[in-house]
Formats: structure tokens, C-alpha cells, sequence
């Protein structure tokens, strides 16, 4: 049997054929235009998917399931309750796709879907729970307990993007304060970063950019913290102490075998992987017991598409 998996972003539709053993055999892809209204975007998701399926010499009748993955959360009915990116409310994913393709349809979180995309085919495969975190734009997260995605009672479980762990902190788009994400994302870095900056006009970073901080990203602050800059390495360990502290509430919830760092900020690797097992053992309420190992994401973009494809199996 094969499986399709939709990769739904606010910028591209992803598309794909996956096999069981989680490999794609063709993909597709198309711009999302997320103002239009969803009957389209849908539409869109059904031809890429027939156009997948013809790249991969596979029919319809060999497909087991469709899976989504939308930046939202889908109750069990296939109706995306809420999805900020695409502006939707109430969409009824399930019902309108089944319309062009007439197969079981699942819908999940797309940090879900990426942590089910490792523990099927990436860096947590021979594990039995893992938590995966997203650093990305937010910061999201996929937990698997048991060979099983864990969502919670209502669909909800799992955001761990917003723990409060700043009472009182920064404002977060969620309408809280002080939210994990608002310290442990991209944004986070570039907002710390140009705080940071505004008091130190000649440090690294500011050279990087020409003095412009629109252009401070991520990247520039970890390469200017490699370099051993002051500035840089303040805004890098204030976000390793933040990002150390969810992992370790993390640990304390859930205990999973193994710990993933995925999104764009994980390309970092090594660096900084390194400081957060440093950082850690001093946030461990049981420090000399075994640890979660904490291990990079090793399928990228495709896991977008191999999880989502991946969730008729559970």
C-alpha cells in the first residue's frame, strides 16, 4: 500500500507519494496563495496529489490514506477548527477532499506530523517515545508515546510552544504572555538579538548587516557566537538557558527516550546541540538517572510530507 502525505504551509502545498517504510516516490508542489478560499487550496491539494500519483506509477486504487498536516489544530472529525496562518475556522478538510479522492483522510499538527516523520523514518525510528521540537518561525512539538502520536483529550495536547515559562513576559500571538516560543524560536533570537544590539552599534552582528538590524537573522547571531562575539554570545546563551528549560519540563512531563531539535534554527547542529547537553544537568530534578537523548532532526523538509503521510498507519 501507498499513502499520501500533504504538507499544507502558509507559503507551498508539498505533495507525496510515500511507501510504507516512509520513502517518497514523487512529489509535487504548488504556491498556496492562502487568501483564496479554501475550496481552492483543496483543489490544488487534490491535483498535486493525482499529478504525484501519475510521477509515481501508482493508482488510486493502491492508495491506503490520505495525511495532512496543517500549521492549526483538526478535531476528529477532519474539520480544521483553527488554522492562523490560512485564516481558517471550522473547515471541513476531510469532507471537501474526499470530493477529488475518495479515501480515509487524517489531519494532524505539522510539528506532530514532522516528530511522526522521525519516529517512522528519520533520527528517533528504534525508539518507543520521543518528543520532537520545531525551531522555527514558533516553536512547535510532536510527541510520540508508546508508538503513538499523544494529542491530548481534545486535540490540543502537545503545544508546548506555549508553556508559559516567563510569567509575565513577552507577548505572544496566542494572546498570552511569556510563552516557551516567544524565547525559543527564530523570532526570538532576532528579537533578543536586536535588543541586544541597540546598546552595542559595532558588535558582529551589526557589522554582518551593514548596520541594518531588518536584516539580523538567526544564522548571523549563531556565526557571530562561534566567532566568540560578546554580544552574539549573550543573545545565544539567554536562548540555550530558555530552550534548556522547556527541555528539561519536557523530562519531567514526559521522560521520552529520546529528544529531537528540528526547524531552521537546528541547522546549527552540533553548536547547538553541544550547549544545550551542557546547559542541561544543572535544570535536572533527578540529574543522576539516565537522560533523554538529545539527537538533531535528520529528515528536513520531507518530514513534512512523510509524517502526514505516515498518520493512516497509527
Amino acid at each position: 500500500m501507498y499513502y499520501i502525505g500533504i504538507d499544507l504551509g502558509g507559503t507551498n502545498i508539498a505533495v507525496g507519494v510515500v511507501n510504507e517504510e516512509g520513502r517518497i516516490l514523487a512529489e509535487t508542489s504548488t504556491p498556496t496563495l492562502a487568501s483564496r478560499p479554501y475550496q481552492e487550496l483543496v483543489r490544488d491539494m487534490a491535483d498535486c496529489a493525482h499529478k504525484a500519483m501519475q510521477q509515481a506509477g501508482v493508482t488510486e486504487d493502491q492508495i491506503d490514506s490520505i495525511g495532512i498536516g496543517i500549521p492549526g489544530i483538526a478535531d476528529k472529525n477532519g474539520v480544521v477548527v483553527f488554522c492562523t496562518n490560512l485564516g481558517w475556522h471550522n473547515v471541513p478538510i476531510r469532507a471537501e477532499i474526499q470530493q477529488y479522492i475518495n479515501k480515509p483522510v487524517y489531519i494532524d499538527n505539522d510539528a506532530t506530523v514532522a516528530g511522526w516523520a522521525e519516529y517512522h523514518a528519520g533520527v528517533s525510528r528504534n525508539t518507543n517515545s520521543s518528543v520532537f521540537l520545531t525551531l522555527g518561525t514558533g516553536l512547535g512539538s510532536g510527541i510520540v508515546i508508546n508508538g503513538k502520536i499523544w494529542a491530548g483529550g481534545h486535540g490540543a495536547g502537545g503545544e508546548l510552544g506555549h508553556l508559559v515559562i516567563e510569567v509575565d513576559g513577552v507577548p505572544c500571538t496566542c494572546g498570552k504572555r511569556g510563552c516557551a516560543e516567544r524565547y525559543c524560536s527564530a523570532t526570538a533570537i532576532i528579537r533578543m538579538a536586536r535588543e541586544a544590539c541597540a546598546d552595542a552599534p559595532n558588535c558582529a552582528i551589526m557589522r554582518a548587516v551593514n548596520g541594518d538590524m531588518d536584516k539580523i537573522n538567526a544564522k548571523i547571531v549563531f556565526d557571530a557566537a562561534k566567532e566568540g562575539d560578546t554580544v552574539a554570545m549573550q543573545v545565544f546563551n539567554r536562548f540555550i538557558k530558555y530552550l534548556t528549560i522547556v527541555i528539561n519540563n519536557v523530562i519531567s512531563s514526559f521522560d521520552p527516550d529520546m529528544i529531537i531539535l528540528g526547524g531552521g534554527v537546528s541547522r546549527a547542529g552540533d553548536f547547538l546541540l553541544d550547549a544545550v547537553k551542557a546547559a542541561l544537568p544543572q535544570y535536572l530534578f533527578y540529574p543522576t538517572l539516565k537522560q533523554p537523548e538529545l539527537r538533531i532532526a535528520s529528515l528536513g523538509n520531507d518530514a513534512g510530507i512523510i509524517g502526514a503521510a505516515l498518520l493512516g498507519k497509527e
